[in-house]
């Protein structure tokens, strides 16, 4: 529409902070508005459109940046009252690319503290509440940003993941996402005060979630240009060679003994049975051990969050976040410095697993999250508590682990809470991912839409 000069980027900057300001006082999606520049970008937008100027592909689209990425000049809080005062010096890559690309920063999305938690709540920002159920949480670490998508506060909002703080937000607030392969989208901050352990480097990744795929491929296209800071970025084409129809898709609901809700299975089956009308080549298959992958996650990642992020917790977190860190090791069985090297070698082993098995089926469907969207301060209740939440998310953290691509889209309803369903793909086939799950929302809809019509509904 901006492209035909239907509307105007300030027409539609308006908009969107206007519906921010309607609604973000309640929900706390958004804790640093920039309201006046926004305005100035999107005018200087216009005359650039005037003038006849090459437009970006995200030229006058409002975005979000969860505050754990630098944005030059502003703070990098990353959900901590000890880095209030953090000021990147330059933006990250995942700024640069999107500003580049056109978009508008309209707000900074909440975190929580460390952003390390399956939930978004921290003593700086205070707690980000889910759209759908003020009792439910907006999942995290990327809750604000899923908040902000679901409530309608732009199209395309910016998030991070590492054992699935992509993924829990988009499962909660029925949206889309897909995390992408590590060394796809360059990732960088210049605030930092030392460089990540490596496995961070190797798991962690930065990506989009939306309110529709088309947008997530958007996104994720335009997140994915090169940043010479990034050593591990990979110039790969963003869409890979076509491959022979049909596509295999391998179909799993093995649960490793979790109790799976009903509803949750019945949304993996209506999945399947989309992709097969759609063409796809849908089996039933036994995958390598997820369980294995997600174990790992614990006992190798969790030795090294507990030797990288347990200091600063201790020094500058909060009570509850110092308790989290705990039944994270509690969880798992955090390997020593033998352990850890060991991990890291046996972690080839299983990724080459599964790289051989997707090499035969290039998809995999399979659970996301296999129980009912969890109260706000679930992992804060109790140890079972927390325990049952990341036995429920196996497909999250052993993912995670491999470093493999995967995609969250809605797929319903489970408990009257929205629920989704997880397409895993070949490293660097996101494209592939994205092609699945556009074949899921065509016919489940835009869950969000559901969402705005209660709220009409309510208001009426």
């Amino acid at each position: 529409m901006i492209r035909a000069r239907e509307v105007s980027c300030v027409e539609v900057t308006e908009a969107v902070l206007d519906r921010i300001a309607r609604h973000n006082g309640r929900i706390n999606a958004i804790v640093v508005e920039c309201p006046e520049d926004a305005m100035r970008a999107a005018e200087q937008k216009d005359r650039e459109a005037a003038d006849g100027a090459a437009l970006g592909p995200l030229h006058g689209i409002p975005v979000t940046i969860k505050e754990n990425i630098d944005v030059a000049g502003q703070a990098t809080t990353n959900g901590l009252p000890a880095y209030a005062d953090v000021i990147a010096p330059d933006h990250s890559p995942v700024t640069r690319n999107l500003l580049d690309a056109g978009a508008i920063l309209v707000g900074r999305t909440n975190t929580p503290e460390l952003s390390m938690r399956a939930t978004t709540d921290n003593p700086l920002r205070g707690r980000t509440l889910n759209p759908w159920d003020e009792e439910t949480s907006p999942g995290g670490s990327s809750g604000g940003a899923s908040a902000a998508a679901a409530m309608g506060f732009g199209p395309i909002h910016h998030g991070n993941d590492i054992g699935g703080s992509l993924h829990f937000p988009s499962f909660a607030c029925g949206l889309a996402t897909v995390k992408p392969t590590q060394g796809r989208v360059p990732a960088y901050n210049p605030s930092a005060a030392a460089e990540r352990g490596l496995l961070a480097q190797l798991m962690s990744v930065q990506g989009a979630i939306c309110r529709e795929v088309r947008d997530v491929r958007l996104a994720t296209r335009v997140l994915a240009g090169g940043d010479p800071r990034d050593p591990w970025w990979v110039p790969v084409p963003f869409d890979g060679p076509a491959l022979d129809p049909p596509i295999r898709v391998a179909v799993t609901s093995e649960t490793h003994g979790y109790p799976i809700h009903p509803q949750i299975l019945a949304g993996i089956e209506r999945a399947a049975d989309v992709l097969s009308d759609a063409g796809y080549a849908v089996e039933r298959a036994a995958t390598p051990s997820i369980m294995k992958c997600a174990q790992s996650w614990f006992d190798v990642l969790g030795s090294e969050i507990v030797h990288f992020l347990g200091p600063i917790a201790r020094e500058h977190g909060s009570e509850t976040i110092q308790t989290i860190f705990e039944k994270f090791q509690r969880i798992g069985n955090p390997v020593d410095p033998v352990g850890y090297r060991q991990g890291i070698a046996d972690r080839t082993a299983l990724t080459r697993e599964w790289n051989v098995f997707l090499d035969r089926y290039p998809l995999v469907l399979s659970p996301f999250l296999m129980r009912s969207m969890y109260p706000w301060d679930y992992d804060a209740q109790g140890f079972e508590q927390m325990r049952d939440l990341f036995e429920a998310a196996i497909y999250s953290t052993g993912v995670n682990y491999l470093g493999l691509p995967a995609g969250v889209v809605p797929i319903g309803f489970a408990d009257g809470l929205p629920a989704g369903v997880h397409i895993i793909g070949r490293r660097y086939r996101e494209d592939l991912i994205l092609d699945a799950m556009e074949a899921v929302e065509a016919s489940v809809g835009i869950l969000a839409h559901t969402l705005w019509e209660r709220e009409d509904a309510a208001s009426s």
